[in-house]
Formats: C-alpha cells, structure tokens, sequence
C-alpha cells in the first residue's frame, strides 16, 4: 500500500518515476495526484440529432459498416473512407478519412466494432467528417475476453490510452468506454496516457488518506473527503464528480496560500521596528508647508494611513497602487522625510538607471534646499539625497557611500548597486521599492537586511500596475494596501488609436505629420520600439568578434528596431525636428545626457525603447507612437501611455499594428484603446496572460502555481480561505496542532513558491 508522502520511484519502479522528475519534478504519490487533468475526453454516446461545432474534438464508438480503399487524386498514395454507425437513429453514420489507408485497412475493417477520436472538420453545410482520428477496436459485447485483450488494435492517442490500461490480464478495454477519460498536462516524452497509467497504479495502491481540513469546516462549506477528492478528479464517473472534487481541491488550493501569507502576516507582526511618528516641527511639516499645489483626498488619506503605519513599533508593510501619474512619488517622499525626523535613513530601490535618475532629480526638484544638506544655502531641517547606481564614476560612487554610511545621506536611490556588500547605512529605517514586480525578493531581503541588528526597517512597496482585488488578497494577503484613485490636478485626458499598418500605410505617414505639428505648436513626442536593434551574434559575429557562419533568414513578421527607426525618422518624415535616440545599451552617462536633453526641450522627439515605461516625467510631451504595439503586454501598454498626457495639452497614443484585423492581438489593442481604466485593462491582461505564475518572480502564464484557483473568479473562496487561515493561524502559529494542514500547505504550494513568499 502507499501514502501520500511515498516516493514515486518505490511505487512505481525507477524507470517511470525518473520519467515524472524530469518532466514535472514530481517526487512523492502526492505530487503526482495533483497534477489534476487538463481536461476530460467525454465520450463513447451515440450522436444526437444536433451537429457537432466545426473544430471541436469528439470521441465516438460504434459499428464499421464501411471500410472502402480509394486512390488519392492529386498526389500518390490511398485514403480509407470510413463510415461509422453510433446507432444515432439519424439515418446516417459519421464519415471517418484515413490518409494512410494501406497502412490501416487490415484493421479498420468492416463489421468491427471500434472507438474514433478526432477533430470535426465541415466540407460543407451540414457535412462533415472526422479526418485521421485516433482509433480503437473494440471486443464485442458478448465476447468473453471484453475485460481484457492481450494485443492493443488501433492507432493515435487512443492506443496509447489503451496502452495505458494494460495489466497482468492484458488491456482492459472496458476502461477506454468510461464517460470521461482524464486528459493531462504532457510532455514530448511523457504522454497523458503515461501519466495516466502511473496514476492508475498509484490509486490501486493508495491507503486511506487523513483529511487536514477538520470535519467542522469541511461539512460547513459541503466539501467531500480529500481522499475522494483526489481519486474523483482523476477517475470520474460523472460530471458531478468532476465539480465535488474540483471544488475540494479548489479551497485546499486558496486555504494552502491564504495560510503561507497569514504565518508571514503574523511573523511580520512580531518583528521589531523603531516607531516614527510625525513631527511638528522637521524637514516634513516644512516640506509640506512649502507645496506649491493641495494634495489630492485620496493622497491626504493614504499618507494619513502611512504615517500612523510607522508610529507603531513594529514595520510597516505597505503597497502602495495608483495610475500611472497618481502622484505616489510626493506620498512616498513624505513618508521618507517622516523617516528622516526621526533620525533614520531611507533607501529608495527603482529597477532601471534611468528611473533612479528620474527619481534623484524630481525628489531633488520638489526638496529644493531641503535636499542640499552640507552644501552652501541649504535649509533648516535639510537632508542630503545621494544616487547610488552601477556605471557610476569610482569617485562620485564612493562619495554617495560615504554619506551613506555615515549617515549624512538621509535619502539613497539606487538601482541593484544598493544591494551589494560595499553599501552600508548608518540607521536604515525605511525601504521603497519602485514597481516592485521588477525585483526578486532576494534583491529586496538584501537591501532590507542592512538595517541595524535586531530592528526591521519599515517597507513601502509602490506599483504603477493595478492590480485586482483577488489578486492582492491571494498574493499580497500579508501587505495593507493604499490606493490612489484619482490623478492629480493638472493633468489631461490621453486618446488612444490603433494604426493597422498593412491596411492603412499612410495612416502611419499623418502620425509622422501629427508629431511635426506638435513639436511646432511647442510639444514633444516619444517613439516606442520592441527592439533595440541587430546585436553582434545576429549581425554576423559571435561573442569573440569572429564571423560566424551565415544562418538562413527566418520567416514570420519582423519587427522595427530602434537603431533602425531612429535612421529612418531623422532623415526622413522627421528631419526638420530634433531626433534623439534612447536605449538600454547606451552608457549611463549618456542615457543621462539624452534624458536631460529631453526634459529641457532640446531634443523635440525620443525614439526609444521601454526604458521610459515607468517614472520618466516630461510634462511637455503629448503624443506617443508605439510601433509593433502588439509585442507588448496590455500593462506594458497603459504604462508606456502614461509618459504623455502629464501636462496641460491633452495626449495622444498611436498604437501601430501589422496584426490580422480580426485576430487576437488586434482585439487586445482595441481593448487597450478604448479604455484608460488601469483596473479594467489589468483584469484584461491576467486574463490574457492565463493569471501567470502569481506568487513567484515569472510573470508569465506558462508557469501556473495555481492548478485549479482563478483569482479573477473565486473570489468567494478566496476570501472565506483568507478569514479561516488568519483565525487558525492566530490561535495556532505554525501549526503544530494541525499537522495536516501544514503539509497541505506545503503540497498545494510548490516549495520554491513558499519559499519566495516567505523573503517577501
């Protein structure tokens, strides 16, 4: 017999085992029973009256009442032409083609009794056909060995799914007539039916299985067993199987992350911090007392709820969310200079050299001789503000250290050069993270653990992407969360349009005009690029410098880089405005002296990159045009939008496309057009994206933590989940009296992704 905890490799041989670590890392039985279904196969009913949908994947049985070899017409070789009886009483069979019909027809014979699985394809209304599907003979009903047959007869997926069904007796062919087959996540080498086969072995030998979710619980929420849980999904006899014992492992899903996030909720809690509270009479009252506009309610609130966070003895653990241009950095730079009444430092991480600039001179800008602290004409109460980034000169860099470490900086920005063993603080109280998701938690752990010995430093995370409510209760459950909803005063509407290139050329000809006629009128302009251009390997050297053989040309749909629009804009369509070029590559001090160009109106247009997706700020610039809008993500979209539209003139966003007019991409780009609601678009990308891996550092939707939870639809669970875990985690830290539900929490979660969420 086995239990959850076995290893694979003692159930199910070495062999087969290895395969499940290779493919999947499954170790243990537990691993294995939850690597739940993609999907069923339904199958094995006579056909009704109604007509399958063209595409969709039917499974059929039933009788062969023809099997007629037909030569191909235009090329060599024969079809079997197929017609199946479902005993549908309509009269007709269903048309089965086999392009390899030598091949087939000593099987696929007439009279034969067999299982078809394969797409519907319609030749025209009304008639259709399964063309080369999966196949399966059958024993006949009264035949003696129908449990089990020694040789496997058939081809596709469903010789391998019979294969699957094979033991000591043979193939029991009886399991291949089930109303639902399992369907899994595969890969080249291991199969569905693989994974099928394994799982059928492991649940023959499965003891009873202990519930960890206590009987009070699971009969209030109507819950099944988790030992008919985990059986049901994989083997169903019903679709009401299916629902049961998704909607157990559902909860087990949502209950397994709300209790990681309540343990760290509560481990935070216990952490020691040195209370700040406001002063009456520092560089913040000052600061405030000097802004030449009012802050918004929604600024005065969140600042309000900040400042009462780090009065307390124990840290602040805040995300802080608002539109692009909200006006988070005037909360965050109050919040910091409450830190700097106190006598403590505070750091400042941004995930680009660019934004780290962007942010040294705009908090420099709104301080005025409050951040000139040790310089000639620095005012009461001053602070110093340094800039810590890699591409720095030795000299400047350790002068910024310096006054890190003794304390005369009370403010430090910095790219992930602050995280480096060289950089010390004297009394770190407080850490901000600029677009939090650009940071492993590892680079943000470092830098908070350079506080003083025994004392955590408050933390203030800030995103310009909204995020969803079920999103930051499933993954932030742990952080309190501040949002700001409205723009601050000044700023104007942005339209955005989508160019489709291929069917209206010269409608990206009058976006070049519109751009000339800004710049005239006093206005500035950016040009977005995927790409930055052909790098050494792909234009004919390797790493060495060496030439490297010639490689064919790839087919499919180029992109424009921005070397390339950069030569073709200042020498063309924009040649009697001033052109600039900006881009990851360029050295510092250059991306430096380009940005500043731009801020002071010497340069009229920016051809650039993503470098300016967040924190750039050049209240002048009025339109954007993105080329090649569609390889960007819909939240990389609205960020990148977000550079124009922050003064007086209203924005205008050109979104150019070569994408088909009724595919995919195009849809998501018209989304993006017709809404400038972050919150809206954000529930658009996740849903887009499948949800992404959520609790760990991929963002994309190829790597899923979550198996069966949807954080955009089960918000029920998650929050019934979240108000249970925070109980039994308050009256039980670390569960030790409830053993099972600590290592349900370790089986529904991946360890890499607990892991995670615990540095976070």
């Amino acid at each position: 017999m086995a239990t959850l905890s076995d290893r694979l490799d003692h159930i199910l041989g070495v062999k087969a085992a290895g395969s499940l670590v290779d493919a999947f890392d499954m170790h243990t039985v537990e691993d294995l029973l939850r690597h739940y279904p993609l999907r069923y196969a339904t199958q094995g009913q006579p056909l009704t009256e109604e007509e399958p949908e063209d595409g969709s994947h039917i499974t059929v049985i039933g009788r062969i009442t023809k099997a007629e070899l037909r030569p191909m017409r235009n090329r060599r070789g024969s079809l079997l032409k197929v017609v199946l009886d479902t005993g549908s009483g309509t009269g007709r069979g269903v048309d089965v083609t086999f392009f390899n019909g030598d091949k087939v027809k000593y099987v696929v014979r007439e009279g034969l009794r067999a299982m078809m699985s394969g797409t519907v394809n319609y030749w025209r209304p009304g008639q259709w056909n399964l063309s080369h599907p999966g196949y399966l003979i059958l024993p006949e009903a009264d035949d003696e060995s129908v449990g089990a047959v020694k040789t496997v007869r058939g081809g596709g997926d469903l010789r391998g799914l019979a294969q699957s069904a094979k033991g000591a007796e043979g193939v029991d062919t009886s399991f291949m007539e089930r109303e639902f087959i399992p369907v899994y996540p595969a890969t080249a080498k291991v199969q569905s039916w693989d994974v099928l086969a394994c799982v059928r072995q492991v649940l023959d030998q499965l003891d009873p299985i202990d519930d960890p979710l206590p009987d009070d619980i699971r009969e209030d929420r109507s819950l099944m067993k988790i030992s008919d849980a985990l059986r049901l999904i994989h083997l169903p006899e019903s679709k009401t199987d299916i629902e049961q014992a998704q909607e157990r492992l559902r909860f087990d899903e949502a209950l397994a992350l709300q209790l990681v996030l309540a343990e760290r909720r509560h481990e935070v809690s216990g952490r020691a911090a040195r209370p700040c509270p406001p002063r009456a009479d520092g560089i913040a009252a000052e600061f405030e007392k000097r802004l030449p506009f009012e802050l918004t309610a929604g600024q005065k609130q969140v600042v309000s709820e900040i400042s009462a966070d780090m009065s307390h003895s124990h840290p602040m653990h805040r995300l802080l969310q608002g539109e692009v241009g909200s006006g988070k950095t005037i909360v965050a730079l109050e919040a910091m200079l409450q830190i700097v009444d106190a006598g403590q430092q505070c750091a400042l991480l941004a995930p680009t050299e660019v934004l780290a600039a962007q942010h040294y001179r705009s908090l420099r800008g709104m301080l005025g001789d409050l951040g000139n602290a040790g310089e000639l004409g620095a005012g009461e109460n001053a602070t110093k503000v340094v800039l810590v980034t890699g591409s720095m000169s030795t000299a400047t860099k350790k002068a910024a250290l310096l006054a890190a470490m003794t304390g005369e900086a009370g403010i430090v920005i910095g790219t992930h050069a602050l995280i480096q063993d060289n950089v010390e603080f004297f009394d770190l109280g407080m850490v901000v993270v600029d677009e939090q998701h650009r940071f492993g938690v590892e680079q943000r752990d470092a830098l908070r653990a350079k506080a003083k010995s025994g004392s955590s430093p408050h933390l203030l995370v800030m995103t310009a992407t909204p995020i969803p409510r079920t999103i930051a209760m499933t993954t932030l459950g742990d952080l309190e969360t501040s949002t700001l909803t409205e723009l601050p005063r000044g700023r104007s509407p942005i339209t955005s349009k989508v160019v489709p290139r291929k069917q209206h050329p010269n409608w990206v000809d009058r976006a070049w005009e519109r751009i000339v006629e800004e710049v005239k009128a006093g206005r500035q302009a950016y040009v977005v690029c995927s790409r930055i251009g052909a790098d050494e390997e792909s234009a004919g050297k390797t790493r060495n410098g060496k030439a490297k053989a010639a490689e064919p040309e790839k087919e499919g749909p180029t992109t424009q880089a921005a070397l390339d629009v950069f030569e073709t804009l200042r020498t063309g369509p924009l040649s009697e405005v001033r052109v600039g070029l900006l881009h990851g590559r360029l050295p510092a001090d250059e991306k430096d002296q380009v940005m500043r160009a731009f801020n002071d109106a010497s340069v009229d247009v920016l051809v650039c990159t993503t470098v300016v997706e967040v924190g750039v700020d050049v209240p002048n610039a009025t339109v954007m045009v993105i080329l090649d809008a569609d390889r960007f993500g819909v939240s990389q979209l609205h960020q990148l939008r977000g550079r124009i539209g922050r003064g007086k003139h209203p924005g205008l966003c050109l979104l150019v496309t070569d994408s088909a007019p009724n595919g995919s991409a195009m849809a998501r780009l018209d989304a993006v057009a017709a809404t400038t609601d972050g919150f809206e678009l954000a529930v658009l990308d996740l849903r887009t994206r499948r949800e992404g891996d959520v609790l760990g550092s991929a963002q994309s939707g190829t790597a899923r933590s979550l198996r069966l939870l949807s954080l955009l639809d089960d918000l029920e669970v998650i929050t019934a989940a979240q108000e249970l875990a925070r109980e039994m985690v308050e009256a039980d830290p670390g569960l030790k009296k409830h053993p099972g539900l600590a290592s349900m929490m370790h089986a529904a979660v991946d360890s890499e992704r607990l892991e995670y969420l615990a540095k976070s």
